[in-house]
Order: structure tokens, then sequence, then C-alpha cells
């Protein structure tokens, strides 16, 4: 048996819990989760699945009706009793997951932490889809983005602008404004007819997915009833058109075969 890792309990771990289903979470995310003896988890919006890798004895407490406040005075309470600290986000920590400023307030209490990166939600769709981002010559670019919503987005960074170089796109955190999400899609200069695909909790049991265009992809979202938790696709990368890869070509060289 494998000798198990020494975590450092004067900091909190920031792990990443993966897209929803179970199995995507990483290893040492997993090791994390079966020796931590405080969870703070966002119940909200992780597979609590997860929490059934945690000792039975652990501190597990939903963070989706705490303040930063509150989730701050969990995590230092746990550090300074000299226990082991984990806290479950969502996805990937590095999108949208708020832990900026979770660390800065942290920090004024003199303690670290320590991110482990997780599989987004934006890799599990196209995994779930069975698709690429970049399609050679097609799509060689991904834009990650949002709409403005109670968050406003910076001045360069408006959905229309982004539009304009009609490359993959994955929204998250837009769904609920489906028709404007679509509005300024149109407007920064994606054709009618390109691809959308909608995916509702991507790799978890319950997940569905919607398929349209630009032109009917807002009625179906409303029959489908889809209102949060769903990453909003776009692009040629979801169509018909393909382009085999040079790397694998016969005839074309490189530093590992010769054509």
């Amino acid at each position: 048996m494998s000798e198990q890792p020494h975590w450092d309990t004067q900091k909190v771990w920031f792990v990443g819990a993966g897209p929803g289903d179970r199995e995507l979470i990483t290893l040492k995310g997993y090791r994390l989760l079966q020796q931590a003896q405080v969870v703070i988890y966002a119940g909200s919006l992780i597979n609590t699945e997860l929490l059934e890798y945690c000792q039975p004895q652990a501190e597990l407490h939903d963070s989706a009706g705490l303040t930063l406040e509150q989730i701050i005075a969990l995590m230092v309470d746990g550090v300074r009793a000299g226990k082991l600290v984990v806290r479950l986000q969502t996805g990937d920590l590095s999108l949208y997951g708020s832990i900026r400023e979770q660390g800065e307030v942290l920090g004024e209490q003199g303690i670290g932490f320590v991110s482990v990166p997780g599989v987004s939600a934006f890799l599990g769709a196209a995994a779930q889809l069975g698709v690429e981002y970049t399609v050679p010559e097609v799509a060689q670019s991904l834009i990650i983005t949002r709409i403005a919503g109670r968050t406003p987005m910076p001045p360069l960074e408006q959905l229309a602008s982004f539009a304009a170089h009609q490359t993959s796109m994955a929204i998250f955190l837009s769904v609920q404004e489906i028709n404007r999400v679509v509005e300024q899609l149109l407007a920064g200069g994606y054709p009618p007819q390109t691809p959308v695909a909608v995916v509702y909790k991507a790799t978890w049991k319950e997940s569905q997915t919607v398929r349209g265009t630009l032109t009917d992809i807002a009625q179906q979202v409303r029959d489908a009833a889809i209102r949060k938790t769903a990453l909003i696709l776009v692009g040629a990368f979801l169509g018909e058109e393909y382009h085999y890869s040079r790397l694998y070509d016969a005839g074309f060289s490189h530093e590992y075969r010769q054509a």
C-alpha cells in the first residue's frame, strides 16, 4: 500500500470538484477528501456524492447559505485547531471560482492556501458531446466568457465583441438570459445558422443537451425548462465541416517522422 501523503494543515486546500461526475475529481482531490477533517463545500453546485469519499467523522459544511465571513470563520477555526481543511468548489478553481477574495481574507488572518485544479464544465461538456473546440481550418481558438448580469463585464469584453471572431465559444452563467445571449451573438457577427448546444449539468446523471442554431435555440431552451447550471456552446466546431490534421498525414514531415 502506498504511503499516505502529508498535507500542510496550516493552509486551506481549495479543491476543484470537477463538472459533476463523481469520478472526474482528480486523484489528488480525492485523496484530500479522504483525509480532510473539515470540508466546506459549494452545496448548490457540486455533486454531493463526492462527500461519500470523506471519513465519517469529518465536519461537513454547506456554504450555499453562508456569507464570505462565515466561510472564512470555518476555515480559520479549522486551521487553528490543527485540522486538515478542504474548500470544495465546482469545476476548476480558475474559472468563476472566487478564490482570490477568499485567499485575501485568509491572508489577513495569516493563513495561506493551496489550489488543486479540477476538470471544468466546458471540458466535461465537450467530452459528453464528443466534440473538439479546435477543428483544423474551422476554429483554432476558444473564448470562455459570460454575459453581463449582476456581475458586470469589463467594457472591452462584451459578448457582441467576442462574437466578431466567430470562433468557438463556451458561455458560462448565462442560460437564464438566453434571449439576450442570442441577440448579442447575432449582433456581433455570428450567422443565424451557427450551431449551438446548451448542456445542462454536464457529466451529471441528470444531464440534458439541447442542440440547434442561433435561430431556434432560445425557444428550445425555454421548452426544455433549462434555467440554470448550463453551458452555452457556440460555433462551427459543432457543425459538419472538418479537415484532417496535418500531424498524422503521411505526406507531412515533422520532428519525429519523415514524409
